[in-house]
C-alpha cells in the first residue's frame, strides 16, 4: 500500500476502517492515529500503515495499544476532500446525534462519522491507560510539517515531543473538529499537518510524526526503537529555519458563491505584509488584513477557509503560560478591570469598554482561547487542562 518512490500519493480505494492495531505486552497508553477524514489527504493513512506493518512483529516492545484508523473511506477512494459534507466539521453532540438519527437513509459522511465514532468508543472502552489522539492531515498548498492543538497542557506537551512548529489557536477557532470533541472528552491530542497533499514527502514526515508521539505518550523506547531518533533528526532539519511557537491571528472564510481563486505560488510560513494580495474573488483583490505568515493557502477546489496567518512568539511564553495554569491564577483573572466570569458557563465575558490593554492576551496565556463575540463583550471560554 506504500506508494514506490517519487510517485505522486492518489486515491486509495479497498481500505478497511481498522488499518492495524498493535497491543503491547504491557500496559500503558493507547494513541489513536486517524488519517484521511478528508479523502483527498491519503499520506497520514499510508504513513500509518507503514508503522503498523513495522510494528506488527514487535508489539511485545510496546507499553500500551497503537490502533490506525481510516476516516472517510468513501473520500479516500475517490480521492476527493469529502463526498456531501466535511467529515472534520461536525464532532459536536448535535452533529453527531443527527448522523446516528439519520440512519440508512443519510449521508455518506453520516455514515462513516457514525461508523468512526463506534470504532473510537470501542478502543477507548479498551484502553488501559490514558488515551492520546495523533490526527494526520496534509494541506492544498506547499508548505513544512507543522502540528496544532487544542491549547491545553497535556495536549501540548504531547506535541513538543514532534520538533516542528507549534500552532495555538487553530484548534479553537475551527469548530466541530474530531480533536475538539475528543479533547472535551478528556483525550489529549495533535492535529500533525504532513506538507502537501500528493506529495510522497508528506508520508515521509506523516511517518516521522507517528513514531515520535508514540515515543512521547509513553508507548515505546527510543533506546529500543532507533526509527525515533531518525524521526526527530527528519523533522528538525525539514523545519530549523522556522519558528518554534507560534499563534493564530486571522481565519479567512469563504463560499462556494465568491469565486475564491488564491495567487500562485504561496505557501504555509512565509511573510506577508499588511494589505498585500493574496487571492481574488468576485468582488476583486482579497488583502491581508495585517502582517505575519501565512498558512494553508486553499489551492483546491473544496473548503471553507481560504487562509489563515499567524504570528511567531518566543517559545519561553508557553513555560510562561504553564506556570500562570499550574498557580491557578485563573481563580483571580476575573479581578481586572472589564472582566467577570460568565455566570452561564466555565468561561470569562471580556467587556470591551473597560478591557485593558493585553487583557486578550492574559487569558489566551491561561487557556481561554475560544471566543464568542456578542458585540460589546466578548466570551472566553478554557480547554479542558
Amino acid at each position: 500500500m506504500v506508494e514506490e518512490a517519487g510517485t505522486l500519493v492518489g486515491p486509495l480505494p479497498g481500505l478497511q476502517r481498522m488499518l492495524g492495531r498493535v497491543r503491547g505486552s504491557q500496559p500503558g497508553p493507547t494513541v489513536i492515529g486517524v488519517g484521511g477524514l478528508h479523502g483527498n489527504e491519503p499520506a497520514g493513512v499510508l504513513a500509518l500503515v507503514r508503522v503498523l506493518e513495522e510494528l506488527g512483529w514487535r508489539g511485545g516492545e510496546l507499553s500500551g495499544e497503537f490502533v490506525g484508523l481510516a476516516g472517510n473511506l468513501a473520500a479516500l477512494a475517490a480521492g476527493r476532500r469529502y463526498l456531501g459534507r466535511d467529515l472534520n466539521r461536525s464532532w459536536t453532540p448535535g452533529g453527531l446525534a443527527a448522523a446516528k438519527d439519520a440512519g440508512p437513509a443519510g449521508s455518506s459522511e453520516d455514515k462513516e462519522q457514525v461508523e468512526l465514532h463506534s470504532v473510537i468508543e470501542e478502543v477507548m472502552a479498551d484502553a488501559r491507560g490514558p488515551v492520546f489522539l495523533l490526527d494526520l492531515h496534509t494541506t492544498s498548498g506547499p508548505g513544512e510539517p507543522f502540528s496544532t492543538v487544542l491549547d491545553s497542557l497535556r495536549s501540548r506537551k504531547f506535541a513538543l515531543g514532534i520538533p516542528v512548529p507549534l500552532i495555538v489557536g487553530l484548534g479553537e477557532l475551527v469548530e466541530g473538529t474530531l480533536l475538539g470533541y475528543l479533547a472535551n472528552r478528556g483525550v489529549a491530542g495533535i492535529v500533525f499537518e504532513g506538507g502537501k497533499h500528493d506529495n510522497p514527502s508528506s508520508v515521509d514526515a506523516s511517518e516521522a510524526g507517528i513514531w515520535l508521539a508514540l515515543a512521547q505518550a509513553g508507548l515505546l523506547d527510543e533506546g529500543t526503537f532507533p526509527e525515533v531518533t531518525v524521526s526527530r533528526d527528519r523533522l528538525s532539519a525539514e523545519t530549523k529555519d522556522l519558528p518554534k511557537a507560534l499563534e493564530l491571528r486571522y481565519r479567512h472564510p469563504i463560499s462556494e458563491a465568491e469565486g475564491f481563486k488564491m495567487l500562485s505560488g504561496l505557501r504555509s510560513f512565509q511573510r506577508v505584509g499588511e494589505g498585500e494580495i493574496l487571492a481574488r474573488n468576485k468582488d476583486g483583490p482579497v488583502r491581508a488584513p495585517s502582517g505575519g505568515r501565512l498558512l494553508m493557502p486553499l489551492y483546491q477546489t473544496q473548503g471553507e477557509d481560504g487562509f489563515f496567518l499567524i504570528r511567531e512568539f518566543h517559545p519561553s511564553w508557553l513555560r510562561v503560560s504553564e506556570y500562570l495554569r499550574r498557580a491557578r491564577v485563573d481563580r483571580i483573572i476575573h479581578w481586572l478591570p472589564g472582566i467577570r466570569r460568565d455566570s452561564e458557563g466555565d468561561g470569562m465575558v471580556v467587556n470591551r469598554r473597560m478591557a485593558r490593554w493585553f487583557t486578550l492576551e492574559i487569558l489566551h496565556l491561561l487557556g481561554y482561547r475560544k471566543e464568542v463575540d456578542y458585540g460589546d463583550r466578548l466570551v472566553v471560554l478554557k480547554q479542558v487542562e
